[in-house]
């Protein structure tokens, strides 16, 4: 067939054989393993199923590689939707050529495929349509061939001279031709990503507008920058931007456009000696200036953004792990304090389990200062109720109501501990649907000292009923693509609770939704059954809760937790679809179930070997093992508590050179913030991080971890405070 031979479009196939085979080699695993995910993810199955329960059919592809696998099957099929679209379209404007449609069905890149499209998308009316309108197509035509022309140029010109048409004479005719070599010339794929390439080599500037230098202190940094566009931090692009919306700065590309111009012109401007060469040479101009530049700067800053984006989310979402997986104080009586100056710290009382007991507001600070009364109703509330630990808001008046009820312990000679905590989101918290529904006789202050204490108790439990993005551990979170963010904070939200795993017969809605194969509505109708018929004794009982079928059981069962149930294996990850292999391994080794689960030295007599054919696999095996030997071992890091100067509580009472404790509240690419108590977190850059060279600050702390810092720079007038971690000689 000529590959210039128009075609009816058949439509194209999306080949499972081809993206697995792409994908094996982009991830550089076998292409066995890309099937068997793709295999699942098909079926239904979730992530965290695969990752724990199905090793063997990805043959222990990790978490990473499957949500890559997952993404990058979404990005596939949508590419072969929009091809189809694509082929339809061209086809039936009946210029659907063998060639164009190989070029579309062989692209992997989107924006190549819109390049490829561009010419046959429906346009608005461009000066090139109007020009086309007016009969001036074939003119186009002999300058874009740049021939040898059948006759004098005033020739050729002359035939397409029609008032009518409003060609009124020759000077018109050239211009709209032109006008349409203009327009071919910026929609061919192959000029669009020349200028790509070129913007790419440019510079992005900042400057800031007039009258605003003072308005926009914060941006100075960006008052007069110059940064290579191929070596520009994703985080200062972003600031950029900011500052930009804002109305601060003004944000534009430099690039040597007469450089350019020169090297397009030599792309374009085939003939020397064509007789338009002057009016090409004008055109390669018009199409640079009007069209290719402004439409190569459009992709470079979706570029950039889409790249910031991607690194800003990526940073978030570590935050947002370390903070969820911050480790647990424990089942303890607990007592939360939002503290406040004029309206009083709110006093939240909830037992071991959370369950809210008494609440009370007191006045230790000024304006009302009741210290007396104050120091009464919270002994009484720790004596009363045996509370061992106080979890304090790091909010207003945090550092004074610390210091309040640090003197309180030491005079009474008390065995509490007491433990500031991030408040963030708290306030979000205490306002929303979810609260209302689990405290709807509460007021809504008090809600947010029951979310201090629960912070305490378990971060990952309460955390979970907070939009992630309320919670404040990124870079420029609300400049991001929202979509892209929310969809990686919920995967991360869905990992650290499955990897921990959750007792069914206290978790809230809240923290069920985010077990693999349950989701909202489930969670409440098992919550409203464990209300109604008492707690559940086993897994199967789950299969009474309405709704929840075999396929939601599969996946879900796992990572389920039945204290004190009537099967021992139910508080463990030991899916109940392998309790049969651990029976076998209670036989083989003449006890019973009970007394193998938690006996290490019992577990690894057992030989892999021999129940690999009971179990399916060796990663099966292996994993139920591990469990057995180290049931339900919380993956969370043992609970500590940083110790803030009882001298320090303002930016006034830091000097240089001092060396303080601190916790670490937010990581970033240019550094770590630090709250040393002084309600301005201190930013240790990245320079200062280590006495070695650091590449990712993420690599050596992160949130929530204790760190000792020296005090190098204090600005109380812009309220900031320069930490490092270096060694000080």
């Amino acid at each position: 067939m000529s590959s210039n031979k128009l075609e009816k479009s058949a439509g194209f196939v999306f080949s499972v054989v081809d993206f697995c085979r792409q994908v094996a080699a982009d991830l550089k695993v076998s292409i066995d393993q890309i099937e068997g995910a793709v295999r699942l993810l098909e079926d239904g199955n979730t992530i965290p199923f695969i990752a724990r329960y199905r090793k063997e059919a990805t043959r222990g592809l990790d978490e990473r590689q499957l949500r890559a696998i997952e993404d990058m099957l979404v990005r596939a099929k949508e590419l072969a939707a929009r091809k189809n679209t694509i082929l339809k379209t061209i086809a039936e404007q009946g210029q659907l050529t063998a060639a164009l449609r190989t070029e579309i069905e062989q692209c992997t890149d989107s924006r190549v495929l819109e390049d490829l499209y561009l010419p046959y998308r429906p346009k608005k009316r461009t000066r090139a349509a109007m020009a086309r309108e007016r009969g001036l197509q074939p003119l186009a035509d002999i300058l874009l061939g740049q021939q040898r022309l059948w006759g004098t140029r005033r020739d050729v010109l002359k035939s397409f001279i029609n008032p009518e048409k409003d060609v009124a004479d020759e000077d018109a005719a050239i211009r709209g031709a032109c006008d349409i070599v203009a327009e071919t010339w910026a929609e061919t794929p192959a000029n669009r990503q020349w200028m790509v390439e070129q913007v790419q080599r440019g510079e992005l500037v900042s400057t800031v507008k007039k009258g605003k230098a003072e308005e926009g202190s914060k941006f100075e940094n960006y008052f007069d920058c110059h940064e290579r566009v191929s070596k520009m931090p994703a985080h200062r692009f972003l600031a950029m931007q900011r500052g930009e919306a804002e109305g601060i700065l003004r944000v534009s590309l430099s690039l040597d456009d007469e450089t350019q111009q020169r090297h397009l012109k030599s792309r374009l401007i085939m003939n020397p000696s064509f007789e338009f060469r002057t009016e090409l040479e004008e055109t390669v101009s018009d199409c640079y200036k009007r069209l290719l530049r402004p439409a190569g700067e459009s992709v470079l800053m979706q570029q950039l953004k889409e790249k910031a984006d991607a690194e800003a989310v990526q940073v978030f979402a570590k935050n947002m792990r370390d903070l969820l997986m911050a480790s647990p104080a424990g089942p303890q009586v607990t007592i939360g304090i939002d503290p406040g100056f004029r309206t009083g710290c709110k006093v939240a009382v909830v037992d071991e389990t959370g369950q809210f007991l008494t609440s009370e507001t007191i006045y230790p600070t000024p304006p009302r200062e009741e210290k007396e009364k104050a120091v009464a109703t919270l002994l009484r509330l720790i004596r009363d109720y045996k509370a061992t630990l106080i979890s304090i808001g790091n909010g207003t008046a945090s550092r004074e109501t610390d210091q309040f009820v640090s003197d309180l312990i030491r005079q009474h000679g008390l065995k509490t501990t007491k433990v500031i905590v991030n408040e963030a989101g708290a306030s979000v918290y205490s306002a929303s649907e979810t609260a209302i529904e689990e405290y709807p006789d509460l007021d809504v202050t008090v809600r947010g000292a029951v979310s201090i204490a629960h912070r305490l108790q378990d971060p990952l439990s309460e955390l979970v009923k907070i939009d992630p993005q309320s919670i404040g551990v990124g870079q420029y979170q609300h400049d991001v693509d929202q979509t892209m963010l929310k969809k990686a904070l919920d995967r991360e939200v869905e990992s650290c609770v499955n990897s921990v795993g959750v007792d069914v017969n206290t978790a809230s809605p809240s923290l069920l939704s985010y077990v693999a194969g349950i989701g909202a509505v489930l969670a409440k109708r098992i919550v409203a059954f464990r209300n109604e018929h008492g707690a559940f004794k086993s897994r199967s009982e789950l299969l009474k809760v309405p709704r929840f079928g075999q396929k939601a059981f599969e996946q879900a069962a796992g990572f389920l937790r039945i204290r004190d149930g009537i099967q021992p294996l139910d508080n463990s990850a030991v899916h109940p679809e392998q309790y049969r292999l651990v029976k076998t391994m209670a036989a083989n080794l003449q006890t019973d179930v009970k007394t193998l689960i938690g006996n290490e030295p019992l577990v690894a007599s057992l030989n892999v070997a021999d129940l690999i054919s009971v179990a399916g696999g060796e990663f099966t095996v292996r994993d139920v093992l591990h469990e057995l030997a180290r049931p339900g071992r919380d993956p969370r890091s043992e609970f500590k508590v940083a110790t803030f100067s009882e001298s320090i509580h303002e930016i006034s009472d830091l000097h240089v050179g001092m060396t303080l404790e601190g916790v670490i509240t937010n990581v970033t690419k240019f550094g770590a913030f630090v709250d040393i108590g002084v309600h301005q977190d201190g930013l240790i850059h990245i320079s200062q991080l280590a006495d070695r060279f650091v590449r990712d600050p993420s690599e050596i702390v992160a949130v929530g971890d204790i760190v000792k810092v020296t005090v190098m720079e204090i600005d109380p007038d812009r309220r900031r405070i320069a930490l490092s971690r270096k060694s000080q000689k």
